[in-house]
């Protein structure tokens, strides 16, 4: 919001301090009582005075709270915003009894006094300010953390949900099958790697992050149980340079689980899907060869559901990317605190 739009928002609140100033001149200035010419001066003084403090100090909260988080920085906040705020006023009061003993003539008792009086005056609003606008960030970080832990339940339900659907019981079942005849040892990794994917999922359901070390760990047992299914029709590649950063809980996972579902799999299409790093993000990235008709949900659900998990997770949001050959997610790095 400009100053301009910011003014013409508060509109009310200036009336009623052009009011209280006028108030408040009638009761200290004993020569206005006998001249309207030297009151109405007085008058707009005052006025000026007590709209730029309320109004200048209110704005440079505001801005100072789209630029500086209380959660993440709160001493970095409170200094600078106190300093700012002071600042503000010495400067502002200043220019302002300059202007009136210069132009209008008024005697106001010397700069120096009339500092003081309005850096105190000053100082008690913006702990007022500070302090509401901290308890405001409060506010709406424990409503935006409750929000968060609402879209991760409902991811962790939604990816339950698809890891036991018949669908996925009915495909592992039918390779485990397969397997116990044709590579008794390999499917006993199949079923270990089938517990290991259920048990990241118990294990996951109340977290908001977890390490990419542990996503990627967990990714190796999904994406084991695939190949079994696909074969070589199935193609992931996973170059990640670092791993020390956090992700949202069966993110990855998501993302490969829908580019194998909405993707025709075969010998003679054989899908594409790499996991890399590039410039501070998670790309997955797969070969677009969507199918014709689709009996799923639409992907857009489950995209829709990580964008607003990284709402809250990091500043950056997430990007889709799509063209005639490819499709493509960014997820940001999330830096390890």
């Amino acid at each position: 919001m400009t100053f301009v739009n910011y003014l013409r928002s508060r509109l009310t609140l200036i009336v009623w301090l052009i009011i209280g100033g006028g108030i408040m001149t009638f009761l200290i200035c004993d020569s206005c009582s006998g001249s309207m010419k030297w009151y109405v001066k007085a008058t707009a003084f005052t006025a000026a005075i007590w709209i730029s403090m309320w109004l200048g100090n209110e704005y440079i909260s505001h801005y100072l709270d789209q630029k500086i988080s209380w959660t993440k920085e709160p001493i970095k906040r409170f200094g600078i915003g106190i300093a700012g705020m002071l600042i503000y006023t010495i400067v502002t009061v200043f220019v302002l009894v300059e202007f009136s003993e210069a132009v209008l003539g008024l005697n106001v008792g010397g700069v120096k006094g009339m500092m003081y009086g309005t850096v105190i005056t000053t100082f008690v609003i913006t702990l007022f300010m500070t302090s509401r606008s901290f308890l405001f960030s409060w506010k709406q970080a424990a409503i935006d953390s409750e929000r968060l832990q609402k879209e991760s339940i409902a991811a962790q339900y939604n990816s339950l949900k698809s890891q036991v659907n018949p669908h996925f019981l009915f495909n592992s079942l039918n390779a485990l099958t397969n397997l116990v005849y044709e590579d008794q040892d390999k499917a006993a990794k199949f079923i270990k790697q089938l517990s290991e994917v259920y048990r990241y999922l118990l294990d996951t359901q109340n977290k908001e992050v977890v390490s990419l070390n542990d996503e990627l760990a967990f990714l190796d047992s999904y994406i084991f149980l695939q190949k079994i299914r696909f074969g070589d029709n199935l193609n992931i590649t996973i170059e990640l340079s670092q791993t020390k950063s956090v992700v949202a809980p069966l993110a990855l996972q998501l993302l490969i689980e829908n580019a194998i579902k909405h993707n025709v799999v075969s010998s003679d299409d054989p899908l594409q899907i790499k996991l890399y790093e590039k410039v501070g993000y998670l790309v997955v990235e797969n070969n677009l060869q969507a199918k014709t008709t689709l009996g799923e949900s639409s992907p857009g659900i489950g995209l829709e559901n990580i964008k607003s998990r990284y709402k809250f997770l990091s500043s950056k949001p997430v990007e889709v990317e799509q063209n005639n050959k490819k499709f493509i997610v960014r997820l940001p790095l999330i830096d390890v605190e």
